[in-house]
Order: structure tokens, then sequence, then C-alpha cells
């Protein structure tokens, strides 16, 4: 952290991202830190991948978020860029190509594990495992840094503590999230309303398509598994975003008689988005390993180019192994 901080402060300009189809936790540590380094008086750009999606416009990023994909100013060399809420490069795509051409160090700001198999973060990097969300890494910066808080910064990482605990609800047995938004919450922030926005707005048409997909759940191992593939053209049909699905697999986990759950999320044809969860009994971060992905020990996901069915079939034999390990049976 020390190492990371020195850095920062000899940084005259930065760059800040995140991974593609970025989510409340990535989103929240980088605006956070955003608003602390424009206060500190340095020249910050933030660039993400791809759109950030509605529900966090409230955060009121629009006039300085620039993304790669649209018509953005050409980069120009800087002294750091820091990636927040991943330490993988692919989850950067082609922006991480051109970060190497104008960045003098590419750092990485996050608490997933780091791969077995895939590439590593670069040298330099923080990465903390214990940490409940990055935007608590972030809090941790921005206190070293000596950078006063204010009303936007707390909102950010408010937003990223809460999206990434789901509002608490997982917080590695460490009561630093609670401190956290305790001493947000002293900041003209609305906690009730961000919660809303994060987790309880649905539009009629998603309502539509929950009711339709949910019946189309399988299950696998006398219930203990369930599978769910979203076809592309459902969205389509429902009028949703990709970021409207990112919540529908932890519904499915309050099935009972569930240990772990799995979602195919068809992109475009023969390209599929995976999520796997896990009540904390069966593993499945080497199961997104071996999908190319990533993740935690018990919430991980990758994209999978290829056809379903080895697709479905690799996945669910992994999982399956893995059930019949921990049970003791061959």
């Amino acid at each position: 952290m020390e190492k990371l901080v020195a850095k920062i402060k000899q940084a005259k300009s930065i760059l800040l991202s995140t991974h593609r189809e970025c989510d409340g936790d990535g989103l929240g540590a980088q605006l956070a830190l955003y608003h602390a380094l424009k206060k500190d008086g340095k020249r910050v750009r933030v660039m993400n991948v791809d759109d950030v999606p509605p529900k966090y416009h409230f955060l009121n990023h629009s006039s300085f978020l620039e993304v790669y994909q649209r018509p953005h100013k050409p980069l120009q060399p800087h002294d750091l860029a820091l990636i927040f809420d991943t330490n993988d490069e692919r989850q950067l795509g082609i922006l991480y190509v051109e970060l190497k051409k104008y960045s003098k160090e590419i750092l990485f700001v996050d608490h997933h594990p780091i791969l077995l198999e895939g590439p590593s973060p670069s040298a330099g990097s923080y990465i903390d495992t214990s940490a409940a969300s990055t935007g608590e890494i972030v809090y941790d910066i921005i206190k070293k840094l000596g950078i006063e808080m204010d009303e936007n910064i707390a909102q950010a990482l408010y937003t990223s503590v809460a999206f990434d605990t789901q509002v608490f609800r997982y917080i590695r047995s460490s009561p630093k999230s609670h401190i956290i938004a305790s001493e947000l919450l002293n900041f003209n922030i609305k906690s009730e309303d961000i919660h809303r926005r994060l987790f309880s707005t649905h539009t009629a048409g998603k309502i539509a398509f929950l009711s339709k997909a949910l019946g189309q759940i399988e299950y696998h191992l006398d219930g203990r598994i369930a599978v769910l593939k979203i076809r592309d053209q459902d969205l389509t049909d429902h009028g949703l975003t990709l970021d409207e699905t990112r919540d529908m697999i932890d519904m499915i986990m309050n099935i009972e008689s569930l240990e772990t759950a799995v979602i195919f999320r068809e992109d475009s044809p023969n390209t599929f988005k995976v999520s796997l969860r896990s009540k904390g009994q069966i593993e499945v971060l080497s199961v997104a390993e071996l999908l190319g992905g990533g993740g935690h020990r018990w919430a991980a996901g990758a994209t999978y180019n290829g056809e379903f069915t080895k697709l479905k079939d690799i996945t669910l034999d992994a999982l399956k192994k893995k059930l019949k390990k921990k049970n003791g049976s061959t």
C-alpha cells in the first residue's frame, strides 16, 4: 500500500479504468479516487471499456468518463494507469493494448485472487483478497494520501462497498465495511436511494423476462445444481441490457436445496458469459479458470467462445465432480 500511494503521489498524470461491463464496485472505486485526485490537483482521466449501465447514472460521471469503444480524445502519454476490480488484463480487451503504449506504468488495484491459469498482474499492483470490496482498498488509499472526504467521494465509495457486499450481507467476517459506511454516512448521501438503485429497480420488461427465464431452470444432482441459459434474443425481446441479467444468479441461489448455480448468457453466436455461484461449500473459481475466467472462490465467471453443448458439458462435469467429492462419492 505504501509503495502504491507513493507512486500515486509522484504521478502528475493518471488514467483510471475498470473491467468491461463495469459494476458498482469497480466503478464506485474508480470514481471515488477520481474525485479525490482532482481535489489533489492531479491531471486525471477516466476511461472504461464500454458504457456505464443506466442504474449507475446517479453517480454523475457523464461529464468526464470516456468510453473507449466510442469516439474519444486520443490517448496521451501519462505517468500511471490504475485498473480497478480486476487483476486480469483480458478484462480490458483492446483498451489494455492501448494503455501499454501510453502508460509509463500500469497497476491493478483489486480484491480477487490472482489467477492460477492466465495473465498475472503487473509488479507493484495491490491485491488484497481479504477486502470485501475494491472500495475498501480505495478508501485506504484516499486516507493515506491525506485527502479529505467529501460528498462525491463518499457517494462513490458507499456505492462500491454496498454493491459488492450486497448491502453488507457478505463482509468477509470483518467489521471494516460497516466502519467505512458509518463514516461515509456523515456526508450528504442517501443510502436508501443508493440501495434501491443498485438492487431494487426493475422494469416491467425485466419482470416479464424473469417469469419466463426462471421457469426454464434445469436441476442436476437432486436439485443441488441449477443451470439456466439466457439467449441474446430473449434480452432483445424484453428490451433489456446485459447488466440487467447480473442479479439473476443471486435470485436463483435463494433456492433452498441449491449448493451451486451457473448461468450461461449468450451475448452473440457461440459467445457466452458464464456466471458461477456457490453457497460456500463448493469452490467455483477453478471452474471459471477452466473456462478462461476468474473471480472469487464462491463467485466467479468467464467469457467462453465455442459451442454451447461443449461449454455446458465442461461446466457441469466440473461442478458434479466437486459435489460428489464433497459428499464422499466417486
